[in-house]
């Protein structure tokens, strides 16, 4: 590939940004949050979080290896994906650091009632025991600040119209079209 000619990447060919990007990291259950380890190795694991007003948080438990990377500021990346096929795969990468939300009990509190709504409902057999372990594992909320975020939405771009053929097994001789009958 010429140096003059830009790699064509997902992100080139079905950018998502803006408003499209934020809808879409809102609604997402997941993200995987990839940070670096003391010894450089890299520790990734999926989490849950929350977007509001175009912020993303992370509830992170205290003993949890990603808190001990953030709070030491190595390095730290993201993803959110979806998708099970080419016309349906969607993400956004994220490279930043996360910046603990500790001192504003009250913005724990409204981070927490956003976990529930998101993840739980009334009555649900888990939610209870889920923000109890939260609070015997000192669980805290981190403010994800991307640096960089690249997304793609491969559900904008135009699938090409192909012709299908169907080839039907043997056992299924009664749903042949034939031109000699």
């Amino acid at each position: 590939m010429s140096e003059d000619v830009p790699a064509v990447t997902a992100s080139v060919a079905a950018p998502l940004r803006g408003q499209k990007r934020w809808a879409y990291l809102a609604r997402q259950p997941m993200i995987r949050l990839a940070t670096s380890n003391e010894d450089g190795t890299i520790y990734l694991s999926s989490l849950w979080y929350v977007v509001e007003d175009e912020k993303i948080y992370l509830p992170i438990d205290a003993a949890g290896r990603h808190a001990a990377n953030v709070r030491a500021g190595r390095a730290l990346s993201a993803l959110v994906d979806s998708g099970d096929e080419y016309a349906t795969v969607a993400g956004v990468r994220i490279l930043g650091a996360a910046v603990p939300v500790e001192d504003d009990p009250e913005r724990v509190a409204h981070l927490e009632q956003l976990v529930y709504d998101k993840y739980f409902y009334t009555g649900h057999p888990f939610a209870e025991p889920y923000f109890l372990f939260g609070k015997v594992a000192g669980r805290t909320y981190f403010e994800l600040r991307p640096e960089k975020m690249i997304g793609w939405d491969t559900r904008e771009t135009t699938t090409p119209q192909v012709t299908e053929v169907h080839e039907l097994p043997d056992f299924l001789k009664d749903r042949r079209i034939s031109t000699t009958d």
